[in-house]
């Protein structure tokens, strides 16, 4: 037969962990490394001229003339002309006008890189990688921008 357990040792204590309270000292320690963060990430903004890419094999340039990659392998196709703001039938979000009077000569844009805005109205040179569109015929992913004008 199995021993019957004294009742005292059933009933345990039920323990209340008091409220920890943070040390101020680790309040404001951890206060300065968020900010020191922080600041750390606005001023790397800031100085955006040239930034590594990861994997370190190419960098952005970001000067009154040039915008985008230096990795001519990524992006081998150029092509130079007048940027618009419109794509061909959802493809594209930008069109590069070479030839206004031959609308063959068009072709639709996208960046993943560049800010295509920026260069609406703006003759310039761009590096891309060309890809298969649904509907238009020459379809490119900027990956560089060299302002002509």
């Amino acid at each position: 037969m199995e021993k019957m357990e004294n009742s005292e040792n059933l009933v345990q204590p039920i323990l209340v962990e008091k409220e920890t309270k943070i040390p101020k000292t680790m309040l404001i320690v951890g206060t300065l490394i968020i900010l020191a963060g922080l600041g750390t990430g606005f001023l790397l903004a800031k100085n955006r001229s040239t930034m590594v890419l990861p994997g370190g094999k190419a960098q952005i340039l970001n000067t009154q003339k040039v915008v985008g990659s230096t990795d001519a392998k990524a992006y081998p196709d150029k092509a130079e002309g007048v940027l618009q703001k419109g794509g061909f039938e959802g493809e594209g979000t930008h069109k590069l006008i070479m030839n206004p009077k031959d609308p063959s000569q068009t072709a639709y844009l996208t960046s993943t890189l560049v800010n295509l805005d920026d260069f609406v109205g703006k003759k310039i040179r761009i590096w891309g990688q060309t890809f298969a569109g649904q509907k238009a015929a020459w379809l490119m992913d900027v990956g560089r921008v060299e302002l002509l004008e």
